[in-house]
């Protein structure tokens, strides 16, 4: 059974077992023939031979993981609005440096997913009784039916209905000089020193699971401070770049009122 966000942050305390994958950081350099490119050209050049590079890496991941070529990915950024008690959330979703988690993320507000949805566990200074700032955490689907005990929010997910079964999304993080994500692993578990590219600073958006590092479904947390101790455990996929006074002021039981992609929309690939 899932584990609840709380939980799995006292097994990552208590046990430190939330470690990452690794992922090569082979430098790409252009070689031209006579005349001789302007500095123009030799970037652009470089650029699309990094770009391609990155593509191979990540389409042997995408073989090596079963399913995961089936699942939506994001070829750039988006950008999401958030409307929680009336008032706007942006969010900067990064596809460039976590094309599954933002591709999973945009596939599922396009559907419609998290509208209506609870934000079932804040801990920070709305917290009752208040506590340090830390995450507000939402999208479990389980909390769009207001029957649903409390206690049973945090164990749910996206279920697809192609397949009628829940959708899991590999755990994905790109350290920082590397060509392309990891996945599976977290930063330690893989060995590997380098921070990631994506890190948990004030404003970022990641996504929830349980010590299993592929268990993310749809289940998302803001955060509520700079959280560099979760970095190489959780994938970040964005930022918050406006509203972040109204995720400050989100409270347990708070619902989403509609998410919606208004730009970027047309870099989603691969959609169910």
């Amino acid at each position: 059974m899932r584990l609840k966000f709380s939980e799995f942050l006292v097994v990552f305390v208590i046990v430190s077992v939330l470690l990452v994958g690794g992922c090569s950081t082979q430098q790409v350099s252009s070689e031209t023939s006579s005349p001789s490119p302007t500095a123009t050209e030799a970037s652009t050049n470089a650029t699309q031979e990094t770009t391609t590079e990155a593509k191979s890496v990540f389409e042997a991941t995408q073989e090596a993981i079963p399913g995961m070529k089936d699942l939506p990915r994001l070829e750039g950024k988006a950008t999401v609005v958030m409307t929680v008690k009336g008032s706007p959330i942006t969010i900067e979703v990064d596809g460039t440096n976590a094309p599954i988690t933002a591709g999973n993320f945009v596939d599922l507000v396009q559907r419609g997913v998290y509208d209506g949805l609870v934000f079932h566990r804040v801990i920070g200074p709305q917290s009752n009784p208040p506590q340090a700032p830390f995450v507000a955490q939402g999208g479990d689907p389980q909390s769009k039916d207001p029957k649903v005990s409390i206690n049973r929010l945090g164990t749910g997910g996206f279920i697809d209905p192609k397949t009628g079964s829940e959708r899991y999304i590999p755990l994905e993080i790109k350290p920082q000089g590397a060509e392309a994500p990891i996945y599976g692993k977290t930063l330690e578990t893989a060995r590997i020193n380098q921070p990631p590219v994506l890190t948990h600073k004030l404003g970022a958006v990641a996504m929830a699971r349980s010590q299993m590092p592929d268990s993310a479904s749809s289940q998302f947390y803001f955060a509520l401070a700079d959280l560099g101790f979760l970095d190489g455990n959780y994938a970040v996929f964005g930022y918050v770049t406006e509203g972040m006074d109204v995720v400050n002021k989100i409270q347990q039981g708070d619902r989403i009122d509609s998410a919606k992609v208004t730009q970027g929309a047309e870099n989603l690939k691969n959609k169910n």
